[in-house]
């Protein structure tokens, strides 16, 4: 879902990807709309296409809050969510709720003991280092989502790979996800003797015959989130100055091959994220839907 819209529009970006063949549509949870609400909204009614989250930050969210709303929006929806968290940018935890950001993947591990077991419907009594639990979500009809978790570094690729059914990246170039993301979960998940983990990689997509001018623009919306320090780490593991440079943008063949790359780095799911004008937008994903 692209950016703040009124529920109309929210609604018919969600019947437009179904109409056009899209296996999902994402919605991430910053400033507007609350993720989950959203896919419940449309999804109720746009029947034919899968819903997912990229990503619920969990800090705020206690496990027995974010499972009912979860089974919630399966219930809603006929069980057609992928439910993808994550630990949240350090910076905005810390200084938007007042929460602690440290130990991200201890965190994340406990959470996803208390989580997991909540979407299967069963009791928990936990009390741990971190997070304290103790009840059950009950909501008829809602079967367990697969629950993807944003993970960039070793430690949260381990707990993606052990504990969850595969992971969500933003601002990850090809030769990144090649060479430190899908080896990395893949050995956690095999180790676990958990099925082979999704990858799903997010990334600014913008089809344009103007694509030095279309970076240029990211590189401007996107320069402050750029030296976000989860996400400046895979930059620079890629080798390359900001998220201008692992935007797939171009004309048809150059978004063409820019997806086959990522399907060669070993990505399972692709979450574009169309760039620029509403027209840039909404050809871009018509122009997606032909090439996929």
């Amino acid at each position: 879902m692209r950016g703040p819209t009124p529920p109309a529009d929210l609604i018919g970006q969600v019947r437009t990807a179904a109409e056009l063949g899209y296996d999902t549509a994402w919605s991430s949870q910053a400033f507007g709309w609350d993720a989950l609400t959203s896919l419940a909204v449309a999804g109720a009614l746009v029947p034919d296409i899968s819903l997912g989250t990229a990503v619920v930050p969990v800090p705020q969210r206690h496990p027995l809050v974010l499972a009912s709303q979860a089974l919630s929006v399966q219930a809603a929806t006929g069980n057609r969510l992928t439910l993808g968290v994550g630990a949240g940018v350090a910076m905005m935890v810390t200084s938007m709720y007042g929460l602690p950001s440290d130990r991200p993947a201890t965190r994340m591990r406990e959470y996803l003991t208390v989580l997991r077991p909540l979407l299967r419907g069963e009791s928990v009594a936990h009390q741990g280092e971190l997070i304290t639990a103790s009840g059950r979500t009950e909501v008829p009809g809602a079967e367990p989502p697969q629950v993807l978790v944003a993970a960039l570094g070793p430690a949260m690729l381990n707990v993606a790979g052990e504990l969850a059914d595969g992971t969500v990246t933003w601002m990850t170039g090809p030769r990144t996800l090649a060479e430190h993301i899908v080896p990395s979960i893949t050995r956690a998940a095999e180790s676990a003797g958990s099925p082979a983990p999704r990858v799903v990689a997010g990334l600014p997509v913008c089809v344009t015959e103007d694509e030095a001018g279309v970076r240029g623009r990211i590189a401007e919306q996107f320069g402050l989130a750029g030296q976000v320090p989860e996400y400046r780490a895979m930059l620079d593991r890629e080798g390359v100055a900001g998220p201008q440079d692992v935007a797939v943008v171009g004309d048809a063949r150059a978004v063409a091959r820019g997806l086959a790359r990522l399907a060669d780095a070993g990505v399972t799911d692709f979450l574009a994220a169309p760039f620029g004008t509403v027209a840039e937008q909404d050809r871009t994903v018509r122009a997606l839907a032909g090439l996929t």
